[in-house]
């Protein structure tokens, strides 16, 4: 009889043993992110060394930290610039390696959750990241700029970059506008630019729970009179109209000039369409557009320049 209450409790002890096994692992509940292929922050370092051995390329993704009216999330800039690097990432071997959050973004600094960096400090640490990757063995660097604010710092690191280290660096959009083809206009030419619709559509179809669009609202542009007289030229596309009115509009307010965005928009979207109107469908066309370019682009340069090369 004792032999087998023994017998018993050891079957027992084998099945509360391997139900205790057999339950999950505790895990953070907010943690909800899979693993994306070529993303540097879910890779090992093994895994770095061998994508070395089919790619010197990498993306460097530049955005912001600043506001997107009411209804986009502060790190608009930056998702949206970075899941566009992560899609680009699965079509054609380069690492996507974000280093900054912030950028650029002093005129947007009445509307609390912006954060902006000086010009000097966020070259410097992307240059200083190119470093690094460049001792690794990576040797081409597209620079992926989702801020419009950033375009004088990223044409900078790029000219660092190429002047002072063994790197290769383009802007990647700039690089692959020769093969972008643009989805058929919805509706007539109209000014739409910061947090309007054509902005808050890609991010409803790259961040989409992260858009409230119940809140969405367009107030009124209140542009300063000379301004207002020559926007009609820079909605028909008219090049020295648009230079002269984006080297004065969306300034910052230390400037004097009237045209930070709280100056000219009370919600922070700097557009004349209604941005209820943005869609995901429409951001979808315009990202896979922007995506399809790129990859075009990457292609490209691997024939013309094949990895692995002194």
């Amino acid at each position: 009889m004792l032999r087998v209450r023994v017998a018993v409790a050891l079957v027992l002890g084998v099945v509360w043993v391997s139900a205790a096994l057999a339950q999950p692992a505790p895990a953070n509940p907010l943690w909800h992110e899979q693993k994306i292929k070529n993303y540097l922050p879910h890779m090992t370092s093994p895994e770095v060394a061998d994508l070395l051995t089919r790619t010197d390329m990498v993306i460097l993704p530049v955005a912001s930290l600043e506001q997107h009216g009411l209804q986009g999330p502060i790190g608009t800039d930056f998702l949206s610039g970075l899941e566009r690097a992560k899609l680009i990432a699965q079509r054609t071997d380069v690492l996507v390696a974000p280093i900054l959050f912030p950028g650029n973004s002093p005129y947007h600094m009445a509307f609390p959750g912006t954060i902006t960096l000086p010009s000097e400090t966020i070259q410097l640490v992307y240059f200083q990241a190119a470093q690094s990757l460049l001792a690794h063995g990576f040797k081409r660097f597209l620079i992926l700029n989702s801020h419009a604010g950033n375009s004088a710092t990223v044409q900078y690191i790029v000219d660092r970059i190429n002047q002072e280290t063994a790197g290769i660096a383009v802007e990647l959009d700039d690089a692959a506008q020769p093969f972008l083809k643009r989805p058929p206009r919805q509706g007539p030419p109209a000014f739409d630019r910061h947090g309007g619709v054509s902005e808050t559509s890609r991010s409803l179809y790259l961040t989409p729970n992260l858009v409230n669009m119940s809140v969405a609202r367009t107030a009124p542009l209140t542009l300063r009179p000379h301004l207002e007289k020559i926007l009609p030229e820079v909605v028909a596309g008219d090049p020295t109209a648009t230079r002269v009115f984006l080297a004065e509009a969306l300034k910052a307010a230390s400037t004097g000039k009237g045209t930070s965005t709280k100056d000219m928009t009370e919600t922070g979207v700097w557009s004349a369409l209604d941005v209820k109107a943005a869609t995901a469908e429409r951001g979808r066309d315009e990202t896979e557009a922007s995506v399809n370019a790129a990859v075009a682009f990457i292609e490209r340069w691997k024939q013309l320049r094949p990895s692995g090369l002194k």
